[in-house]
């Protein structure tokens, strides 16, 4: 199942604009944090943990997703918030920590939440799936139509809760799909020294469901694997597991020196950047123009600084607000 022309412009459209936010971000992360770092200085203060490179496996996914079904996303939600249609203004001003943020500026960018598209992410290693299961069943207790989407990194399928959320989807049978984005790094534990286990898509088979490797952060091939899980999820014939190669061309967080990483790592990955390959793509397969896809970046640039514009010129909340919106 080959992705339409509308929706390979979809999205090359949303990787775009995903790498002109997390480009922009990356500029503006450092202003008033130099020469002495700190990380509470600044526009943007507190970690910063970018998706360069990841852009595939959102829009792979969320292609599929319609505006009932939930996604929950991680520490790195920045490309699937886009993808799922998250506000961009409001998330840039969520990440500025300002007034007219997502929450109010409460939450930063490891916790944007966005009602009107069922979006939610967390900074909690795993912690996205047992709400993402709970909202699949509350879907099927309640004979409402949606699925659930929880992407992961490679790393949570070490969490306890990881397994026991599996176990459960598995068990109710639930309209639920898993994403782990494996892009080899835990922060800097390369995966072959934290995880038993070569293919992490091969943990299915514990729990009776399809489980599916794909290879080189294609998104064509993301397309293909989600659709089959997402229409076998809303058939109601349960969860399925999707592991998915994927390369972080940036550091884990902003700073992150990338030691860790072998000599010409980073060089290689760049050459595989999945951005200009789509494009590529999209042109010998005559999908669009060079008019076209050159329309759709200046047209993500556009709004990318119109959301930074939005961000920089909204206030910042009242001293006050600290105490709303909160439980007792």
């Amino acid at each position: 199942m080959a992705p339409t022309r509308d929706q390979q412009h979809w999205m090359y459209r949303n990787m775009v604009t995903s790498r002109k936010f997390e480009e922009t971000i990356a500029k503006i992360y450092f202003e008033g944090k130099t020469p002495v770092f700190s990380m509470a200085d600044g526009p943007i203060p507190g970690e910063m943990h970018l998706s360069d490179g990841q852009e595939p496996v959102a829009v792979g996914v969320c292609a599929h997703l319609e505006a009932d079904d939930i996604v929950t996303a991680t520490h790195r939600p920045h490309h699937q918030a886009i993808a799922k249609g998250v506000d961009l203004d409001k998330m840039a001003a969520e990440i500025f920590g300002k007034k007219t943020g997502l929450s109010g500026g409460r939450g930063g960018h490891m916790h944007l939440f966005d009602a009107d598209v069922n979006f939610a992410c967390s900074g909690i290693i795993a912690q996205g799936m047992g709400p993402a299961v709970g909202a699949a069943l509350s879907r099927k207790m309640q004979s409402k139509p949606g699925v659930a989407v929880a992407f992961v990194g490679e790393g949570a399928v070490n969490q306890g809760g990881w397994h026991e959320a599996m176990n459960l989807a598995a068990t109710w049978k639930l309209p639920f799909v898993c994403i782990i984005e494996d892009n080899d790094w835990g922060i800097s534990v390369a995966k072959g020294d934290s995880t038993a286990i070569a293919n992490n898509a091969d943990r299915a088979a514990a729990y009776g469901i399809p489980g599916k490797r794909v290879a080189d952060n294609d998104p064509y091939a993301i397309f293909e694997a989600a659709g089959e899980a997402i229409a076998r999820a809303r058939a109601g014939d349960g969860p399925s597991l999707i592991e998915i190669e994927t390369y972080r061309l940036a550091g884990h967080f902003m700073g992150d020196a990338e030691g860790y990483r072998p000599k010409g790592e980073k060089d290689a990955l760049f050459a595989k950047d999945p951005i200009p390959k789509m494009r590529d793509r999209m042109l010998a397969d005559g999908m669009a123009t060079a008019d076209e896809l050159d329309a759709i970046e200046a047209e993500s640039a556009a709004r990318v600084e119109k959301a930074i514009t939005f961000a920089r010129k909204s206030a910042d909340p009242a001293p006050e607000d600290a105490l709303t919106a909160v439980f007792a």
